[in-house]
């Protein structure tokens, strides 16, 4: 009976249940009695800090707290009770992942690359945290948020979030020429180098972030709208012929449109455009300019180009296919050389574009000759050794080497033997 009694009074140490959300819990009390319960759960692990570092850890389970079990805390006796106690800071941080935390706010002003206006990118999404070294986060974060209050751990991470993405996505949008609407179709890849470029900083706190969720990265309503705009405008002036086409459809669109309504001197006005259209539809297209170059971009189709294949506004690698800046003078994706190919010249050395007939610094024939047999005349196949039409050989035949002066004489034949009487 008196053992059960001892049992019943000891102290269990463990999370609350109203704090098993937390990623950091710090036990209330420094003072741990010898012989308690201390229950670590499955997805956490219990750390013991005095004088400002880690002096011990306990793993996931039901342990006693008393040195006998865990020696480091021989170090912690508080001699003051007599030895019937432990003097630390007890700390349970979990190690499961922590998803639906938020983030969003203002990445920075960017040039959309597609049509040259300015405007304003947002981002708003989730993400999930997991903590890699418990004893890095609660010794380098502590200083700086408070570690015991989810959202102040949450909040930190996600204005790194936000700063890494000001950094990452106008890289991206500048180095790749993504245009700004459509920009969607590039989220997998902006998700990759966040995330490294964020855990590069978590590091440090032994944080990092394992994935992003419903991120999205949008305009304000008047930048849209003003993209949107361009946009159609674009696209009609393109199919009108030119921006004076254009403005002349649109204003005889108007002028049908208040007739319509029975308006006051619409029709005079509609009589009127009318005309002028019909004399323009009858002249060949040249008031006003053209729509400038510009890329597509996903879901949108083809970019403009004018007539001609003048002003492309990417240059595509002949490797990869990945499309560049015209003035590029290497693949951003793999690195290969974009300079169009030449042809040197044999004579001076200067590079010629390739099809080009002659050198443009010394005048040099850049096409090959083809050679001729030097007996008839014929035409010869390159690499022929001999002439399809007399048979002459295409190389000369290289004699037998002449003798030397000095070599000596060959030795004289025998004389025939005398004949018999």
């Amino acid at each position: 009976m008196g053992l059960l009694k001892k049992e019943i009074s000891r102290e269990f140490i463990a999370v609350p249940d109203d704090k098993k959300g937390q990623i950091v819990f710090k036990w209330p009390d420094v003072n741990l009695r010898r012989f308690s319960k201390a229950i670590v759960e499955p997805d956490e692990l219990a750390l013991f800090i005095s004088a400002g570092q880690v002096v011990g850890v306990m793993p996931p389970g039901r342990h006693d707290i008393d040195a006998t079990e865990l020696p480091f805390l021989g170090a912690l006796i508080d001699h003051f009770t007599n030895g019937n106690a432990y003097r630390a800071e007890l700390y349970f941080v979990g190690t499961r992942e922590y998803t639906g935390n938020t983030f969003g706010g203002r990445i920075d002003n960017v040039q959309d690359p597609q049509t040259g206006m300015l405007v304003t990118l947002r981002v708003f999404g989730d993400y999930s945290l997991k903590v890699l070294d418990p004893g890095t986060l609660l010794l380098n974060l502590t200083g700086t948020v408070d570690v015991a209050q989810n959202d102040a751990i949450t909040l930190w991470v996600a204005d790194q979030l936000l700063k890494v993405m000001r950094t990452e996505v106008t890289r991206q949008i500048v180095r790749n020429g993504w245009p700004i609407l459509g920009l969607s179709a590039y989220t997998p890849d902006i998700e990759q180098a966040v995330i490294q470029a964020t855990n590069g900083q978590l590091q440090t706190y032994g944080l990092s972030l394992i994935r992003m969720g419903n991120f999205d990265i949008n305009l304000g309503e008047e930048d849209e709208a003003n993209l949107k705009g361009y946009a159609k405008d674009t696209a009609y002036s393109r199919l009108a012929g030119g921006f004076q086409q254009y403005a002349q459809g649109e204003a005889l669109l108007g002028a049908g449109q208040g007739l319509a309504k029975g308006g006051a001197g619409a029709g005079n006005a509609f009589i009127g455009v009318g005309m002028g259209l019909g004399q323009q539809m009858g002249q060949a297209p040249q008031g006003g300019p053209m729509p400038p170059p510009a890329p597509g971009f996903a879901g949108g189709g083809p970019g403009f180009a004018a007539p001609g294949g003048g002003g492309a506004a990417t240059v595509v690698c002949p490797n990869c296919s990945t499309p560049n800046q015209v003035g590029a003078k290497f693949c951003s994706s793999c690195g290969t050389s974009l300079a169009p190919p030449t042809v040197t010249c044999p004579s001076c050395s200067t590079p010629n574009p390739v099809g080009a007939k002659f050198c443009s610094s010394c005048g040099t024939s850049l096409v090959p000759q083809p050679s001729k047999c030097a007996k008839c005349g014929e035409e010869l196949l390159p690499g022929a050794k001999f002439c399809p039409a007399c048979g002459t050989p295409t190389a000369p035949i290289v004699d037998a080497p002449p003798a030397a002066a000095d070599a000596p004489p060959p030795p004289a034949p025998p004389a025939p033997p005398a004949a018999e009487g």
